[in-house]
């Protein structure tokens, strides 16, 4: 009896199993030579969020990046890039490697080709660069169901994990929807709320790419001014945070991945809100309000309605409120999730690790203890880490 001939499929025959590289770059520029793919491989990782986009670790490199401090570790099959992660050398008595973003970012994570993501991920791991006893890596802000999660089941040395801040999310539905989650009193209150708001005649514009920089730099003055009786975050007052506010959103604008939203009333400009998109969830990043519109009209309420809003038109099931737990997102009664530190050291000896792990559990238990005994005080000092 003949077989008869495989249907031809117009891909080249596979010669034997994948072949799987991996490598180490450390060029200050390799974020921005290694873009395009590394964009590429963002839209084939489901928990890819936005801050790994290429548009967004590039610039905070360029930003924030000390010269030598880079360490870029790449995966491929046959090739192709299906795993990356990029991660900085930090000084101090511990050193060691963390990942970008410092207080920037509400979530760290490596990237994983979902087609092979647990082969890549023990490739990552095999190639993590912890090999001697004072080495470490210390990734905060870590998702429960982030990429990197893989790499830490994997890692076959000393490894720690524990709580780091709370996350909130709601599920990307209409705003009459959701009011059904809140008592009736309250509901009540946020639908006269937004009924005012609705009345007002607010006008609310998403902005294109190329206007970016501009409403960006209206959200940062209106930032300054909403804040400057209760101090704001001196971080968000400086040059280079501007300019990483501004190179970044414009490139997640571009790619879809951030909308810029422009509040007029009576023609002025009065709020300017980021919101972060990625296919799992949105997410709220930083706004600007003038204070006189408090008087007025529900801030939050305005600001809330019109991320909903994008989060629905795009599909997106979850919008989230990110880190923090200020009283105007309770109002909502979001589901709580909090985020991950992980630690990583070699294995046999790992001093370096295990300091870095007893700081940790030292500070959470001086954290406990504060939330036990003066809780107003830690609600303070978490808005003023958030404004």
């Amino acid at each position: 009896m003949t077989t008869p001939a495989a249907p031809a499929t117009g891909l080249p025959a596979q010669a034997g199993p994948p072949r799987w590289t991996t490598e180490l770059r450390r060029e200050d520029d390799a974020l921005d030579t290694l873009a395009e793919e590394w964009e590429d491989l963002v839209t084939r990782c489901r928990t890819a969020t936005f801050f790994q986009s290429a548009a967004w670790q590039a610039s905070w490199w360029r930003q924030y990046g000390r010269p030598g401090g880079l360490h870029v570790l790449l995966v491929r099959r046959d090739g192709r890039l299906v795993g990356a992660g990029a991660f900085r050398r930090r000084g101090g008595p511990l050193g060691g490697l963390t990942g970008l973003g410092d207080g920037l970012i509400d979530f760290t994570d490596i990237l994983l080709d979902d087609s092979c993501a647990d082969r890549a991920a023990a490739e990552f791991a095999a190639a993590l660069p912890l090999t001697r006893p004072w080495h470490s890596l210390e990734l905060r802000e870590v998702h429960p169901e982030a990429a990197v999660q893989r790499v830490f089941e994997q890692w076959p040395g000393r490894r720690s994990r524990f709580a780091d801040s709370l996350c909130q999310y709601l599920p990307g539905v209409p705003m009459d929807e959701l009011l059904k989650r809140l008592r009736g009193k309250t509901a009540q209150r946020n639908r006269v709320k937004l009924r005012k708001i609705a009345e007002a005649g607010v006008e609310v514009r998403s902005t294109p790419p190329e206007e970016v920089p501009e409403a960006l730099a209206g959200l940062l003055r209106l930032h300054f001014l909403q804040w400057q009786e209760r101090g704001v975050t001196p971080e968000h007052r400086t040059e280079r945070f501007a300019r990483h506010l501004a190179d970044s959103t414009t490139g997640l604008v571009a790619t879809g991945r951030a909308a810029v939203h422009q509040f007029r009333l009576d023609g002025e400009l009065v709020a300017v809100n980021v919101l972060l998109l990625c296919p799992s969830f949105s997410g709220l990043y930083l706004y600007g309000a003038h204070p006189g519109l408090r008087e007025r009209l529900d801030i939050a309420g305005l600001l809330f309605g019109a991320a909903l809003e994008e989060t629905v038109a795009a599909g997106i099931p979850v919008i989230g409120l990110l880190r923090g737990q200020e009283p105007y997102k309770q109002r909502w009664r979001p589901d709580r999730l909090p985020n991950q530190r992980l630690l990583f050291g070699p294995r046999g000896p790992a001093p370096a690790a295990a300091a870095r792990a007893g700081t940790v559990r030292a500070r959470q238990a001086a954290v406990h203890v504060l939330d036990a005994r003066l809780p107003g005080l830690k609600q303070v000092l978490l808005a003023r880490r958030r404004s």
